[in-house]
């Protein structure tokens, strides 16, 4: 048996807990440079505001409905997420951390009266650290999945599901009957894995509910779409198809990518944008102790500027040795910045991609490079440049080529509607006065 915490509108949510006068009123989180909307409250949700809606096309509703607006704050929202998985980690006695704002728990061999444990989870989450959620339960992740869905259904637009399954559903204490109501209310699209072009498929073959998907034929599936669709068909079923994963697998590919908060036309400025890009890249590829081979960087103009002249290009610096150190990653990606970049461009975004990438032992072993590995000396710089930044924060020790000019440098993102860093920095702790 599994269950499902998710947090609801958890962007939003996160700044609801330091500025309560948001309750109650529409508000979106915008993305990087204040672009389109990537998370809703359900007052804005009400309002028609669609998931990626540009922030230009939606504007409108400041003035008309009092909309309000802020730009992404992931610190903070890192934070609180940590602080969330904390406490959903004691309804069961394993734990996968899904995404920011979700989190599975196995609950095999758990006694006691599963949905009640997680209504006093919920509400301890809610008590110490504001955020509501929804829980999910079923034998398997699909269904612990769908069960969160009709959970914070249930709650958002009464009369869709049982009021009894709001804020927590238990798919596994039901009669078969009441589940099968429960899946036949529930159009398939909202099934874990289904996407928008198999979601139609599905409906032009006559299948518009999840019951519909549950009761076909996985071998059928399998033959007509893919063996993930079967895999979800026999999930649906009850067959426990998918386990916890305890640590994330490691990504074959890792990318820093950035659209710029104002056009860039200088080298140096792309220099430091690239430098900062790189570095990032490198962290994340130690992090899962990784090794790239090849440094992939590209530029581009904006193709919304129409009036300006548009130029993309990209180009592929191989290593000289598989490496994770920021100072050998970052030297290649200025060396392909060099080759592709021409002036007189208005440059709107550009990023850098690690390839090629290999587990540190491999790259040890079956590369047969034991003797052209870094010293002792550079694994131990690298270490100490990603423990301070992680105790003091990010930037605090970069790469000379990032430039001095931090948040005023000309590419840095547009966050003009940032809240402050409320836990994680100590000149945005929230002040009480008597």
């Amino acid at each position: 048996m599994y269950a499902l915490v998710d947090g609801n509108n958890f962007y939003v949510s996160c700044e609801r807990v330091f500025r309560p006068s948001l309750n109650g009123r529409p508000v979106v989180v915008l993305s990087n440079n204040d672009g389109c909307a990537i998370a809703r409250s359900n007052e804005a949700k009400s309002l028609g505001i669609k998931m990626g809606a540009p922030w230009f096309q939606i504007r409108h509703f400041e003035e008309s409905d009092g909309l309000v607006a802020l730009s992404a704050n992931f610190a903070l929202y890192g934070d609180m997420s940590d602080r969330m998985m904390s406490l959903a980690a004691g309804l069961g006695h394993r734990q996968e951390v899904y995404s920011i704002d979700e989190s599975f728990i196995d609950l095999a061999g758990i006694k006691g009266d599963m949905t009640l444990r997680s209504r006093k989870v919920r509400y301890r989450i809610l008590k110490w650290i504001g955020i509501a959620c929804g829980i999910g339960i079923g034998p398997t992740k699909t269904l612990a999945k769908l069960a969160n869905h009709i959970a914070k259904t249930a709650e958002r637009k009464p009369g869709s599901y049982p009021d009894q399954h709001a804020q927590v559903c238990n798919l596994g204490d039901l009669e078969p009957r009441e589940r099968d109501a429960l899946m036949a209310s529930t159009e398939v699209a909202e099934v874990w894995g289904v996407g928008r072009r198999i979601g139609a498929q599905l409906k032009d073959a006559g299948i518009h509910t999840v019951l519909d998907l549950a009761r076909l034929d996985p071998v059928m599936v399998k033959r007509r779409w893919s063996v993930v669709l079967e895999r979800t068909v026999r999930e649906l079923q009850g067959t426990d198809c998918i386990g916890l994963e305890h640590e994330p697998p490691a990504k074959q590919e890792i990318a820093c990518t950035r659209s710029f908060g104002q056009a860039v036309m200088d080298l140096s400025a792309l220099q430091e944008a690239v430098t900062e890009f790189a570095c990032r890249a490198a962290q994340k590829l130690r992090k899962q102790n990784g090794h790239a081979g090849q440094v992939l960087i590209f530029i581009r103009t904006s193709p919304f500027r129409t009036q300006d002249l548009q130029y993309s290009r990209s180009t592929v610096v191989p290593l000289r040795r598989p490496s994770n150190d920021s100072r050998d990653i970052n030297q290649a990606a200025l060396m392909g910045l060099q080759a592709i970049y021409r002036p007189g461009y208005r440059y709107a975004k550009a990023g850098v991609m690690l390839l090629d990438l290999h587990p540190a032992d491999v790259v040890q072993q079956e590369l047969g490079l034991e003797d052209d590995m870094p010293a002792p000396g550079e694994c131990r710089l690298m270490q100490a440049l990603d423990t301070v930044n992680q105790r003091f924060g990010r930037g605090t020790l970069a790469l000379a080529s990032a430039g001095l000019a931090g948040e005023r440098r000309q590419w840095s993102m547009k966050q003009e509607r940032r809240t402050p860093g409320y836990t994680t920095d100590w000149d945005g702790l929230a002040l009480v006065r008597a």
